[in-house]
């Protein structure tokens, strides 16, 4: 990524995804008007990929009661996430969207595509209700994410949405003191 995604509106795509047992489209206008986690992974039938989305399916009844669908997302078709999620029974708890982007162009728009070997890397995006990127995180191929410290960073992107002139210090935790920027804290922290 060359320049910052933060706060940029996501770029327009439609595709395809295995979501409830059947065959939905997905699309740009589906991340407005509410919360959103667009999490890319390079493959199915991998190794790390599917301990990551069996994390984001035990915890995603959490993500619901804040109001934040999950898509994961990889350059695989919508039938493959239909046959990885019939035949692993990690993937076949999920119940959120498993987009598919054989053409890869919803990962180049979030710039995560490896186009030397047609895969995305392991990106996690965090999507406000105006459609615009709060949160990138991009993990090498070898390194799992944690679905409760992407809930937290969740928590603290809604608050801080919702709490004008506050922000989050390091390690903040849903209940715990935010902080106000002005020149009285300069120095003081």
């Amino acid at each position: 990524m060359s320049a910052s995604l933060i706060n940029t509106e996501v770029k327009p795509f439609n595709a395809t995804a295995f979501h409830a047992g059947k065959f939905v489209a997905v699309s740009d206008a589906d991340l407005k008007g509410k919360w959103s986690v667009v999490f890319f992974y390079p493959a199915d039938f991998t190794f790390v990929c599917p301990t990551e989305l069996g994390d984001l399916a035990d915890n995603y009844a959490e993500f619901k009661k804040l109001g934040v669908e999950i898509y994961a997302v990889s350059t695989d078709t919508h039938f493959t996430h239909k046959a990885w999620h019939d035949t692993s029974e990690t993937i076949g708890k999920i119940q959120y969207p498993m987009v598919g982007d054989p053409t890869g162009t919803i990962s180049r728009n979030f710039g995560v595509m490896i186009e030397e070997a047609g895969l995305a890397e392991r990106g996690t995006f965090v999507i406000d209700p105006q459609g615009k990127i709060q949160i990138i995180e991009v993990n090498a191929g070898g390194i799992g994410r944690d679905a409760a410290e992407l809930l937290r960073k969740v928590k603290a992107a809604q608050y801080v949405a919702s709490h004008p002139g506050e922000v989050c210090p390091a390690k903040w935790k849903e209940g715990d003191a935010t902080l106000a920027p002005s020149l009285d804290l300069v120095g003081k922290i």
